[in-house]
């Protein structure tokens, strides 16, 4: 953020080897030990870009661009910005937005996952991609970001909502949702519309749609 104010150009990004202070969605805490990925780019928006909000999609397929060869498990996307291998996490994203800077934050397992946690955790070396590191992970993101980055700006969002569907978890899978407001929703995934809601399909048959929230697989 301090660099976008200070005119940083879009396309920077910063990889830091361990973060003491590393953040997730909500102000939590992130553990950011040595050997995994702790990346952020920036976006400068333009006149007729789609909804900055969306980039949380552009950032999610050109993760799991990423991860996918690298997991022996099944790399799935889960609304609104988690990548999990099995059902267990494995990245997550962050977006900030100070004036025309958008700062997209990503953080990925890569030699291990934090211990405790109150959903399964895994990492790419306990998937079998013990050949990835931080370096070569951080060369192969910026490359496939910028390439979605351009879809997303040149052709609108619908590519990559059509990537991120294909991509996520399949319509029917059942989750939980923790509002904000305390609330707990359940219902079965549907889809993700065209304002990136997730829709969600409940017990008596009606869809609700879902702008934000933590989302449980069940």
């Amino acid at each position: 953020m301090a660099l976008a104010a200070g005119g940083a150009p879009e396309g920077q990004w910063l990889r830091a080897g361990r973060q003491v202070g590393g953040r997730g969605r909500m102000g939590r805490a992130w553990e950011s030990p040595e050997g995994n990925f702790h990346g952020s780019t920036l976006v400068r928006l333009r006149a007729g870009d789609p909804p900055a909000h969306m980039l949380a999609l552009v950032a999610a397929v050109a993760v799991h661009a990423v991860i996918a060869p690298l997991a022996r498990g099944r790399t799935r996307i889960k609304w609104p910005n988690d990548l999990m291998v099995d059902d267990a996490k494995i990245a997550g994203i962050l977006l900030e937005r100070s004036g025309d800077a958008v700062v997209v934050g990503i953080g990925i397992n890569i030699t291990g996952a934090p211990k405790g946690l109150d959903r399964p955790v895994t990492s790419l070396w306990e998937q079998g991609g013990t050949d990835a590191d931080a370096a070569s992970i951080a060369q192969r993101l910026a490359e496939i970001f910028a390439h979605w980055l351009g879809i997303w700006r040149g052709q609108g969002i619908e590519p990559v909502l059509r990537h991120w569907t294909a991509n996520a978890h399949a319509a029917g899978r059942a989750m939980q949702v923790a509002m904000p407001d305390g609330e707990i929703v359940e219902g079965t995934f549907e889809t993700v519309d065209g304002q990136g809601a997730m829709i969600l399909r409940l017990a008596d048959g009606a869809t609700r749609a879902i702008h934000a929230g933590d989302v449980f697989l069940l």
